[in-house]
């Protein structure tokens, strides 16, 4: 039968193991420091995996495909929670647990409060462009922001002015050494993205980070509203 599943592109894995956590059929394993579907009837075609790799390297496709099978899955569940060693810790893969996708959900009825009990506007997890990934259920109707490392601390109110209500994305073009623009187009391009904000530095090497983030939008084929804000080195806007 043909039906929905997972595709992993093994070039974009970087075996940090986060999809093989959040499957809880089972269906991905870590192979040779690689994430690989181990059995299509394992894959029950929801795609919890999904949100959580940070490299954009699993996909859906419609394909030839054995039944989802629930009574195998969780006879396979049963018997491992009664293989498992008494005590042991949870397993882990190579890579760094705190890439792992997440939806955060910020208080908004104490967002007016003091700076010193103001909470965190941040509405997902992770915030860098190399981490976060390129699908993610979070990005459905996102106003989206593109900030330069900088800027969060150059100027003080940035949650309250910048943050809050967006999906935060944050780089630093010089350090990372790499060309944003790609993984920003893919970003625009398949998710239902509102609008764009680029927050920069007035530093000359805060251009990159705004001139990829122009390329990403022509790329993406989208006209979306969008601003470029420069923040000074003394903490004012500029523009």
């Amino acid at each position: 039968m043909k039906r929905r599943i997972v595709e992993i592109d093994e070039a974009k894995c970087n075996g940090c193991g986060a999809c093989a956590n959040a499957c809880h059929e089972g269906a991905i394993a870590m192979v040779n420091g690689k994430a690989h579907l181990m059995r299509d009837d394992y894959c029950d075609g929801f795609g919890d995996c999904l949100p959580h790799c940070p490299t954009g390297a699993i996909t859906f496709v419609e394909r030839e495909a054995v039944p989802y099978n629930e009574a195998a899955v969780q006879a396979a569940k049963q018997h491992k929670a009664a293989h498992a060693c008494p005590g042991s810790a949870p397993r882990t893969f190579g890579g760094c647990p705190g890439s792992m996708a997440k939806a955060l959900h910020p208080d908004a009825e104490t967002a007016a409060a003091t700076p010193e009990t103001a909470p965190s506007q941040l509405r997902q997890w992770p915030v860098q462009i190399k981490l976060v990934p390129t699908n993610a259920p979070y990005f459905d109707g996102a106003r989206l922001l593109i900030a330069a490392d900088c800027t969060a601390y150059a100027y003080a109110a940035f949650h309250q002015k910048f943050i809050r209500g967006h999906i935060t994305l944050v780089g630093c073009p010089k350090l990372d050494d790499v060309d944003y623009s790609e993984k920003l187009t893919r970003i625009i391009r398949d998710n239902d993205i509102k609008e764009v904000t680029v927050v920069r530095m007035e530093v000359p090497c805060c251009g990159g980070l705004e001139n990829a983030a122009k390329r990403a939008l022509q790329a993406s084929g989208k006209f979306l509203p969008w601003q470029v804000v420069t923040i000074s080195t003394d903490g004012r806007i500029l523009d």
